[in-house]
């Protein structure tokens, strides 16, 4: 430290005090007249201010600010009235702050700001104490009951300096009195600024005799409040005494020590529970501290629940696989009906494990929409194992913790529901199903996306740390299957992590097995008939299917199912018993009207109106594309609750047609002589997605060449502005919806040829498929008539311009990564 003193001069008399001074702005502290203290000053505003006092008068104006946080304050952020003081000592610190000694002379206000930078300047009037307009008597009165009222506070211990005492006794004005009390008395800064800036010297004792009195009563209830701690703790403290007395006798009497007993119980369990060498460190670790703690103590009490907590999860407990393949294959056949590619990987796992013991388990991701058994397959995939079953869903979870647990230093903490489902099923090597993870949510307490980004590692999950066992546990035994109903909302780096088998929707063959091997029993036993009682057709069964039911799934027509069972049962219960036989005859019988009516086929092959295909959750649907022609001024309008991107198909969809008009056989003039409209039945429906470009551009050749499409010809795919035909996604569902709707053909992107081979047979059988790779082949299969034969030359002509175009640069064909939205919704 650097002594660098300012030499102390005296300084100007309060009458030679000029108007003009250096403002230094204050933070948490008041500045009375006559009060001497010392201030550190480390803001450049401010040193500049004390260096231009020291260079004229030592004079400066002391004001505070209104906010303590403000670091720049301009002259809004000041008290108007504050203390004209004078510069005593002043001090440079290594830190290159200034320390001074400062005493206030009077008080003033600021009239004006004359300076604001490098520091601020103000122009001031001094301010005096007005003359006492009350008798003597009754100010002396005054001050001996703030001289009461302050020995009062410090009796209840209020620490003040004796020296200030001392000058409150000797003082006889009522001014400086309050002034002296307040600035020692710890008051807020707005209270003490309220009684600097009150200018009669009665009003300010009065309110600093108010403020007295407040504080007596504060410090009464604190007295009292710690008078009764003071109290408790000794009772405490007696019966902690007592305790130890009380357990020293049952000792010497050879009765039972509870404490040594839980401490030889814990030491038995962490033996017994097969920890891993650094868990058992800490485990003996947090026993030592347990022995030497009171076990009333709340600590006490933390480490005894950790302690629970890791002798009772399985740490070397696990079950033995059964790696018997005919019999797992078995198992899976009987609790599901087809889902071969599921089956088939399982038994692949199964196969692995029998030829190798150590091995890493698989992560699967389930991806299908609501109905179609992907958790009941987790069930399976558990008996057919031989291994214990948790599911945990995660819709809605928004907390990290839900999966790394709460830190023991937080009230009530738990680990996370991974380490909480170990311990339910008492073995580490479970089937873990972590239901819904596409519905994982986010917020200020963290993202459980990515907790789980380390917990479906395999590379890392061999040590994952929970946040209440702060010790690592091996999570590579464990089988973790994830369920979701869209990829899209799924973390990029999670799903990077998982294997994913999709699910798709069951086709109505399917669903008829489905409801004749499971459905059907199961509804029979849950509602107490048997076969005697009731008898469903197949061809009931389909139409519960195709008139009651919309899904992928078998779920409401499980609900149908035994909607159907109760009215039977009611019939039973009343004594009306008989096999009732229930037929497409008498099926509105028992499920009233029929919910869904298949879509209406087209009479004729139309003028304008081309038959498209749609991915939907719910196994595909048919869309009937509307185009026609007015006369206008060549606009085009979409109507039908279209999203963006099937309205930018519409319009390559027309750029293709107009640039391809004379070879189509269609007058360019009308283009710019009439106004074009594209409509999508069914407009509260939204729709969106690519891949119904071809069908506006077939609806669209045919309105304006005016020849008809084939009524019983659908098509599929996306359109460029060349007309190359780009792949799509949902074939399978797509494929549904054309059968049925009754149709006979489909016009398929060349690309998804290979697909086919993923779609069952007897989808297949009743289609005729085409597959194309230009729009021409679109048009010359999907039209009738003359312009079939023109088409013939130019799909020769586009297909080798294609061709030659191909070899300068073709853009990336990105459709294959849109397969969840590519098809119209």
């Amino acid at each position: 430290m650097t002594d660098d003193f300012h030499n102390e001069s005296p300084g100007p008399s309060l009458e030679n005090i000029p108007e003009d001074l250096p403002l230094l702005p204050v933070r948490d502290i008041v500045v009375f007249p006559y009060m001497v203290l010392p201030l550190f000053v480390g803001r450049e505003l401010s040193i500049k201010a004390i260096e231009a006092a020291l260079a004229s008068n030592r004079l400066i104006f002391l004001a505070t600010q209104k906010n303590q946080e403000t670091e720049t304050p301009t002259p809004q952020d000041l008290h108007q009235i504050g203390t004209i003081g004078i510069i005593m000592r002043m001090l440079k610190l290594p830190d290159d702050r200034i320390k001074i000694l400062v005493q206030g002379l009077s008080k003033g206000r600021i009239q004006d700001f004359i300076q604001s930078q490098p520091h601020f300047v103000v122009h001031i009037e001094k301010l005096s104490d007005p003359a006492s307009t009350i008798p003597p008597v009754e100010t002396e009165a005054l001050i001996r009951s703030t001289r009461e009222a302050l020995e009062k506070v410090v009796g209840l211990g209020k620490v003040l300096m004796p020296d200030v005492l001392t000058v409150v006794e000797n003082l006889d004005e009522p001014g400086r009195l309050a002034d002296i009390i307040a600035s020692n008395l710890g008051l807020k800064v707005d209270l003490t600024q309220e009684i600097l800036e009150l200018q009669d010297p009665i009003d300010r004792l009065k309110r600093v005799n108010d403020l007295l009195a407040k504080e007596q009563d504060v410090l009464s209830m604190q007295h009292k409040i710690q008078a009764e701690a003071k109290g408790e703790m000794d009772k405490t403290q007696r019966e902690y005494f007592l305790r130890e007395q009380l357990k020293a006798i049952q000792k010497e009497l050879g009765e039972l020590d509870d404490r040594a007993e839980e401490v030889t119980e814990f030491k038995r369990r962490i033996q017994d529970a097969l920890m891993p060498e650094k868990v058992l460190k800490e485990a003996e670790k947090q026993l030592k501290r347990l022995e030497k703690m009171h076990p009333d103590t709340a600590e006490a009490g933390t480490v005894r629940t950790y302690l629970e907590w890791l002798v009772e999860l399985p740490w070397g407990k696990k079950t033995e696989d059964h790696l018997d393949i005919q019999q797992a294959s078995k198992v899976l056949n009987e609790d599901h009906y087809d889902l071969e590619r599921v089956k088939e990987r399982i038994l692949e796992y199964l196969a692995v494990r029998k030829l190798k013991q150590k091995m890493k388990g698989p992560i699967l991701c389930f991806v299908g929409p609501p109905g179609v058994g992907k958790t009941s397959l987790g069930k399976s995939i558990a008996r057919a194992l031989g291994r214990e079953f948790v599911r945990m869903s995660l819709g809605g979870s928004r907390d990290e913790a839900e999966i790394r647990g709460h830190r023991r230093t937080y009230v009530g903490a738990l680990p996370g529901r991974i380490i909480q489902g170990l311990k339910q099923v008492g073995t580490n090597n479970p089937v873990f199903m972590l239901d819904e993870v596409d519905k994982v949510g986010m917020d200020f307490r963290g993202d459980p996306s990515a907790a789980l980004l380390e917990v479906l590692d395999p590379e890392q999950n061999n040590a994952f740390v929970d946040h209440y066992l702060s010790v690592p546990f091996d999570l590579s035994d464990v089988m973790f299957i994830t369920t979701a109903n869209l990829m899209d909302p799924i973390l990029s780096a999670l799903r990077d992590r998982m294997e994913i088998i999709d699910i798709p929707g069951y086709s109505e063959e399917e669903k008829l097995g489905i409801a004749t091997r499971f459905l059907v029993p199961r509804q029979l036993d849950e509602h107490g008939i048997t076969e005697r009682h009731i008898h469903l057709s197949d061809a009931a069964i389909r139409d519960v299917i195709a008139h009651y039911t919309k899904e992928a799934g078998v779920r409401n027509l499980e609900r149908e199912l035994a909607h159907i069972m109760r009215k039977v049962a009611k019939f039973v219960a009343e004594g009306k018993v008989k096999l009732y036989r229930v037929t497409p005859q008498n099926l509105h019988r028992y499920l009233g009207v029929p919910k869904y009516l298949p879509d209406q086929e087209q009479e004729k092959d139309e003028v304008g109106v081309a038959t498209g295909l749609a991915w939907t959750e719910t196994g595909g649907d048919v869309l009937y594309i509307e185009a026609s022609a007015i006369k206008g001024k060549g606009n085009l309008t979409l109507t039908g609750h279209l999203g963006e991107v099937m309205k930018e198909s519409a319009h390559a969809a027309l750029s293709f047609i107009r640039g391809q008009a004379k070879s189509l056989g269609i007058d360019p003039d009308q283009f710019s002589k009439k106004d074009i409209h594209i409509h999508v039945p069914a407009g509260a429906i939204p729709k969106d997605g690519p891949s119904a470009g071809i069908t506006m551009a077939t609806a669209l050749a045919s309105c304006l060449g005016g020849f008809p499409v084939k009524k019983d010809m659908a098509m599929t795919g996306e359109i460029t502005l060349r007309g190359r035909v780009l792949p799509i996604g949902g074939l399978k569902e797509k494929i549904l919806a054309a059968k049925r709707a009754n149709l006979q053909g489909i016009i398929l992107p060349k690309r998804n040829k290979k697909d086919l081979d993923e779609i069952p047979k007897h989808l297949q059988k009743g289609l005729h498929f085409v597959f194309v790779d230009h729009m021409p082949e679109v048009l010359k299969a999907a039209l009738r008539g003359k312009q079939q034969s023109r088409l013939k030359t130019t799909a020769i002509r586009t297909t080798s311009s294609g061709n030659r175009r191909k070899k300068v640069a073709s853009p990336p064909d990105r459709s294959s990564a849109k397969h969840n939205t590519a098809s119209t919704r």
